[in-house]
């Protein structure tokens, strides 16, 4: 069985002496997915929720936009792939991007943001203090990260609760888990914000264009491009927030800035 931790045993080294001590740390494995018969790619990922990855991964690289695209999604006995089968034919990208997510994310898309991609000026607006709030809130889904460190959290939120939540050693599949879920369960709030513990890379910025959040918060950094996409599409972007601080990149008039 396919588990998202296991035990290791480690020697600890501290004030001069040495313990042997054990604990759970966070599993990394590889799963594959196949689309209508083809092999398309290998996740490097937390072998949880690997379903609402690899539709999430499909509809954020643009390959759906409906849940009534799929005719079956099933993972296979030993967990190391997930089987896709489309009410349509759909031809397998002819190469690959690597992009800086870690454990290796890959895109296809050759933009980094779709061209029709944009949000209302000034809306949804919220106080500062909210801000603080959701980051405290996806604290406390934090369920796999309080066992075994080591892991990414994203959570989409109406602004006032955390609707859904994923968890993943690669910050950008946290997102493709998110975007899965949202279409399986046909949960699409709006307001629609998306809060994560990862940096915010361009591939970040990408997949919450495409699951129309307005507003996108991190405990961390933005890189450049992404702050430049952001600026070009309208994002709130977000970063290094705390519950009493934080730092808007672009589109400060929804949070009051």
């Amino acid at each position: 069985m396919v588990t998202p931790q296991k035990t290791i045993k480690y020697k600890k080294y501290e004030f001069k002496k040495w313990e042997a001590r054990s604990s759970e740390t966070i599993v990394e494995s590889p799963v594959s997915l196949t689309v209508n018969g083809q092999v398309w790619l290998t996740f490097m990922c937390t072998p949880i929720e690997t379903e609402a990855m690899a539709v999430g991964f499909l509809f954020n690289e643009s390959v759906i936009d409906r849940i009534e695209e799929l005719a079956d999604v099933r993972v296979c006995e030993h967990g190391d792939n997930v089987d896709v089968w489309l009410k349509h034919p759909v031809e397998q990208p002819k190469s690959w991007k690597r992009t800086s997510g870690c454990s290796g994310g890959l895109t296809a898309v050759e933009t980094l943001a779709k061209s029709d991609v944009s949000f209302q000026a000034g809306t949804p607006r919220f106080e500062p203090e909210k801000i603080g709030g959701l980051v405290d809130m996806l604290f406390e889904s934090q369920s796999l990260y309080r066992e075994t460190g080591g892991v990414h959290t994203s959570a989409m939120s109406d602004g006032q609760t955390i609707l859904l939540a994923a968890e993943d050693i690669g910050r950008h599949n946290t997102l493709d888990k998110l975007a899965g879920l949202c279409l399986m369960k046909d949960i699409w709030p709006s307001p629609r914000l998306l809060i994560t513990t990862g940096r915010i890379s361009s591939e970040m910025l990408q997949k919450a264009a495409r699951m129309q959040s307005p507003i996108l918060i991190s405990r961390t950094s933005p890189s450049s491009l992404s702050i430049e996409m952001a600026e070009k599409y309208g994002i709130t972007l977000v970063g290094y927030a705390r519950r009493q601080r934080f730092n808007v990149y672009s589109c400060p008039e929804r949070v009051g800035g």
